[in-house]
């Protein structure tokens, strides 16, 4: 296990970092990802640690909070010391009713840590997100908002996630001029069968210095071997819950050029699709969440694979994004002013 930087900050983080949304199966929606009770939960938190994995996810919305719950009792209940675990959390999503039940405004942000930190049960947060983008708060009002929370001890970092790269731009820029906590982290969509990231946010990411946690990696599930091209498998998350939306056109390629390098290889084809992230410089950490041991096992095995160049290139060529404006007149361009 390897550990980098959360963005340009002190914080070292492992390559994966375990996501815990299959956790309590509460509420409609999150009975569909997972219901894992709390001795499963343990169990692979345990398998996770053991890895070298030092990096946990979740989020207030998880089971209506019950995910925070069940991994704040499985820290405690496996003697795990405060400071070797790297906890983050999510705010954003309705967790009250009536019109200030969620967004990202201050009053929301700042009620919402104090619910997170009463059920992980911990005096901080290591991570706080802002889980998605609101169109009504103005950006400043979330930043300091943030900010107020790192000065008060209740977060040590701040991150977003779901963020298109104009707003975590903006973000930072307020941040510097107004000296606020900058954001150390996005958390975003990412796959070799999405790679629609590179076109803006992951040049944003090097230049405002802020690091890439992915989620759904295997695209929930249609990169996990399962998926044929036509249908998905009868055990698999997408017969409950079809998300996030893949270009289905493109999808057999990808999964074509994922098998080859899979059988060359000996490994399966999910391992294959993260150890494809792991390559990519951009990405900081890749969430892996799963139900079982095994299947844990086999995603955590993906941090030990070295692709070829000649694994890559066929994977690149494959999955490569189609060129659009900007992009083809930029790329025309360049050689312009090339050092």
């Amino acid at each position: 296990m390897q550990y980098k930087p959360l963005g340009r900050t002190g914080l070292l983080v492992s390559e994966l970092c375990f996501g815990t949304m299959t956790f309590g199966g509460q509420g409609e929606l999150w009975s569909k990802i997972g219901a894992l009770g709390q001795s499963e939960a343990e169990d692979l938190i345990r398998t996770a640690l053991d890895s070298g994995i030092n990096f946990i996810d979740t989020a207030d919305v998880y089971s209506e909070g019950r995910s925070e719950e069940i991994t704040g009792q499985a820290l405690k209940s496996l003697g795990v010391p405060r400071d070797e675990v790297v906890i983050a959390t999510k705010v954003f999503g309705r967790t009250a009713r009536g019109p200030n039940g969620g967004g990202a405004s201050r009053k929301h942000i700042l009620s919402g840590v104090e619910a997170s930190l009463r059920r992980l049960g911990t005096d901080h947060i290591d991570l706080y997100q802002i889980h998605g983008t609101d169109p009504v708060t103005p950006v400043e009002e979330t930043v300091e908002a943030l900010d107020t929370l790192v000065r008060r001890g209740d977060v040590r970092y701040v991150g977003v996630s779901n963020w298109p790269a104009w707003r975590v731009a903006k973000a930072q820029g307020i941040a510097e001029r107004r000296g606020f906590a900058r954001l150390a982290s996005l958390q975003a969509y990412y796959t070799i069968a999405g790679r629609d990231l590179e076109r803006e946010v992951v040049p944003m990411l090097a230049s405002e210095g802020v690091g890439l946690m992915v989620w759904s990696p295997l695209a929930g599930g249609l990169l996990s071997g399962k998926y044929d091209g036509e249908g998905a498998s009868a055990d698999g998350r997408r017969a409950n819950f079809d998300f996030p939306p893949v270009d289905r056109g493109r999808l057999p390629a990808v999964l074509a050029a994922l098998r080859t390098v899979a059988d060359r290889q000996g490994v399966t084809v999910a391992r294959i699709a993260l150890a494809w992230l792991l390559h990519q410089p951009a990405v900081t950490s890749v969430i892996v969440g799963a139900k079982r041991p095994d299947q844990l096992v086999d995603n955590i095995a993906a941090t030990e694979l070295r692709l070829s160049p000649e694994d890559l290139e066929l994977l690149g060529k494959e999955s490569a994004l189609p060129s659009e404006y900007p992009g083809w007149m930029i790329e025309r361009q360049s050689g312009i002013r090339s050092a």
